[in-house]
């Protein structure tokens, strides 16, 4: 396998050379358009060549590249959504590269229907399938519990993906648990972007400029996940002038700060910088505003998370960022565990095009530490960490409208972990990891046929695999109203969680890596790697219903064929003398399979002054332990979310916006009885028959009830008041849970105690934006 690694980084850095031979003997013109006022990229912006065939559209950068231009007088047209029109006249000579940075103008009137063309045109051109692009005014448009609107509550309402609850969910993609999940912030890798009240992210939602959230089939440049990717991008600092945000409400606080140390003027380089804080007091404010929550108790969930960011932004369009971040959670959990999390990072990339080339180069490194420890009332501690670098280098090559893009990855990190299981067996691991993989990736244009064919190599070098791993997306546009859309893949990944899929409640979010402990075989076949592995196949449609109304239908197959779980019922060691007993009641560790099956349905309709978003999903997911097959307790057979947004009054300074979601019941293992269980765990001369021991459950078959149908109603009502040109005042009126539907969290089997979700909550906010 060595060698085949060798030989494709050969083949792909051959084919890196014959690129740029190729389109260095032809003429080109590159550059980067940019906001005129802020020097923040347009995206996605049209740039054609009018009189020719020529023509593209700029990155998530800016950028552009039009190569194969044969010498004369030329005329560029730029255009973009809300942007006034650039049109220039350009030369090319001797075969040479034009360049330059063209910044655009916002346009004094928008017509409504020129977006919604826009998000037309984009969907012709991309491939985008398990796609969903999400920009901070989306995230806006959802009610916003606790009156600050983030991220991990517009994506429950993504089509594929399952939240547990409001208390300790966690994100379930399409049958894929959080570890399978990739989340990255410019490119660094977040180990978990969720706090333990499932409401709030890590993130500050007004300081993101983009995320891509893929719930499966995503293509070459990501790797090390066998589910789906979510990748987040913070924007630059204000490099005109000092500005920010302050917000405060029932729920917590927040301040932004952004602004310039090297003012930004068009064609000179800038430098700015932007920073973000936000904490919970829910602990104290739930008791005075919530005091009918655990009988006057209150929430106790605490957490804070601080961003930092420094921009260098050059006149040619070359960037430089440097960025951080410290989080953390607290919480303990009513009767049932403390629970706290601690992690930071430092990182920082690059974007440059070398003088003379239609190359963008971009890189990326970063180093981040996670640590997680639980204390259960009646069990053992555990504890887990996570540490380590993560590096990034790609060469992109901008073929017109077609795109060629190769890159190599390398991350190294430190996993250390301990856990008690429910019999007491102490499973400890410290492990070393490192991976390197190279990947490729073609875009091709063939007018209403979209191909994007992709290859990865990863290498693993703690198992000593290396997977390879081709990827496909495909899109076909039948007519200009009807699209169709394929997706296919082959995925690996090393880190384990330090939980299992059979938990009903999944509490501690830990890692392992490594060449674990686990069985030579698994149902009675010898296994050939160590690796976990899933391979996807995703098709669907895109119909414009009408001008307004889009609607998008997926079906999806993932096959997980295997993965890597640890054991909870390990009562041997695995040592000589117990070579007779089972390997599931001996190994650390267990191989499984599995699969997960379904569709998704998205109607989407944008008018000017309302906007609806509903989703269907429905799905299965089943495991297979070689002993018995089970529902992971993430498996919701129907979910439904209808989110509705209406601006009002004559400036559209009031909104109305509700969200109801409708989740059938998760599955969760019975009781069948009790009994008395005697503690001989420490000393078998324990006099057990002078002392009572305690309570002993008796379990029914794993997973095989389920929980009540999950239902809730959240409404926020919006009022702006504009003061001037960057003095706004907002207030937030939301309620969640509106007609306080009784959501079961947990079971408390030995207290025969029913916990629920949050009951309902009316929260009141202010932010002041100058």
């Amino acid at each position: 396998m060595t060698k085949v690694i060798k030989r494709l980084f050969f083949l792909i850095s051959l084919l890196f050379a014959f690129t740029s031979i190729v389109f260095a003997q032809t003429g080109a013109i590159k550059g980067f358009v940019l906001d005129k006022d802020n020097g923040e990229p347009c995206m996605f912006a049209n740039v054609s060549v009018p009189g020719t065939s020529f023509g593209a559209a700029t990155d998530e950068n800016g950028y552009f590249s039009i190569p194969k231009i044969p010498d004369g007088d030329y005329t560029i047209k730029i255009t973009y959504v809300s942007y006034d029109s650039i049109v220039e006249p350009f030369n090319i000579t001797n075969g040479k590269i034009a360049s330059k940075t063209y910044y655009m103008s916002k346009a004094a009137f928008v017509l409504g229907e020129t977006v919604v063309s826009a998000s037309r045109e984009e969907m012709r051109t991309q491939i985008r399938i398990s796609k969903v692009k999400v920009s901070p005014q989306q995230i806006k448009q959802l009610p916003s519990i606790g009156s600050e609107p983030d991220i991990a509550q517009y994506l429950q309402v993504v089509p594929g993906i399952t939240f547990t609850g409001d208390q300790g969910g966690q994100l379930y993609i399409r049958g894929g648990s959080s570890i399978q999940n990739l989340v990255l912030l410019d490119g660094m890798v977040v180990y978990n972007p969720f706090h333990s009240i499932g409401l709030f992210s890590v993130f500050d939602s007004d300081i993101i400029r983009n995320v891509d959230v893929y719930t499966g089939g995503f293509n070459s440049e990501y790797g090390g996940r066998i589910s789906s990717v979510m990748d987040i991008s913070m924007r630059d600092g204000n490099p005109n002038r000092f500005s920010g945000k302050v917000s405060g409400s029932t729920f917590g606080t927040k301040l932004m700060l952004e602004g310039p140390l090297v003012k930004f003027k068009e064609g000179k380089t800038s430098l700015s910088y932007i920073v973000s804080g936000k904490t919970s007091f829910l602990e104290q404010s739930s008791k005075v505003f919530y005091p009918y929550i655990n009988d006057g108790l209150g929430l106790p969930f605490n957490y804070t998370d601080i961003y930092g960011k420094l921009s260098l932004n050059s006149s040619d369009g070359s960037r430089v960022n440097v960025f951080g971040f410290k989080f953390n959670d607290d919480v303990s959990y009513q009767g049932l565990s403390n629970l706290g999390w601690d992690a930071y990072g430092l990182g920082a990339n690059f974007i440059v095009v070398p003088s003379g080339s239609t190359v963008m180069i971009k890189a990326n490194m970063s180093y981040s530490d996670y640590n997680i420890s639980l204390q259960s009332m009646d069990a053992f501690p555990s504890a887990s960490g996570i540490k380590g670098f993560n590096l990034g280098l790609d060469f992109l090559y901008f073929l017109g409208k077609n795109q060629f893009v190769w890159g190599i990855q390398t991350l190294g990190f430190n996993t250390d972990f301990e856990y008690y299981n429910s019999v007491g067996r102490l499973l400890q691991q410290e492990e070393n990891t490192t991976e390197l993989a190279t990947y490729f990736k073609y875009k091709l244009n063939l007018g209403n046929l979209l191909i994007e064919p992709g290859l990865r190599a990863h290498y693993y070098a703690s198992m000593g695999d290396v997977s390879i791993e081709p990827r496909l997306g495909i899109k076909y546009n039948i007519t200009e109203f009807l699209r169709f859309k394929f997706a296919a893949g082959i995925y690996s990944q090393d880190l384990v969680a330090a939980n299992s899929d059979k938990d009903v409640v999944n509490l501690f979010y830990g890692f392992l890596s490594g060449n674990l402990n686990t069985p030579d075989t698994f149902k009675g076949e010898e296994l050939t790697h160590r690796l976990q592995k899933s391979e996807h196949l995703i098709g669907g449609f895109e119909i414009d219903l009408t001008k307004k109304i889009d609607l998008n239908i997926e079906g999806y197959l993932k096959n997980f064929s295997q993965l890597t779980t640890i054991n909870r019922n390990k009562i041997y060691d695995d040592i000589p003398a117990n070579n007779k007993k089972p390997e599931y009641l001996k190994k650390d560790f267990l191989i499984e399979s599995g699969y997960a099956y379904g569709v998704d349905f998205l109607l989407k309709y944008d008018q000017d002054r309302l906007y609806i978003w509903f989703v269907y999903s429905l799905g299965w997911i089943k495991r297979d332990d070689g002993v018995s097959i089970y529902n992971p307790h993430y498996d919701r057979r129907h979910n439904v979310n209808l989110v509705t947004t209406y601006r009002m009054g004559k400036k559209q300074t009031w909104n109305l916006s509700a969200r109801w979601n409708l989740g059938s019941g998760f599955p969760f293992t019975q009781t069948a009885g009790f009994y008395e269980e005697t503690d001989l765990y420490n000393s078998l001369n324990h006099p057990y028959w002078s002392s009572n021991g305690s309570l002993g459950v008796i379990y029914g078959d794993l997973n095989a009830g389920r929980l009540p149908y999950y239902h809730r109603l959240d409404i926020t009502l919006n009022k702006v008041f504009t003061f001037s040109k960057y003095t706004i005042l907002e207030i937030n009126l939301s309620v969640t849970n509106v007609y306080n539907r009784q959501n079961i969290f947990y079971f408390d089997r030995v207290d025969y105690n029913r916990v629920d979700q949050l009951p309902i909550m009316p929260s009141l906010g202010l932010s002041l934006t100058f």
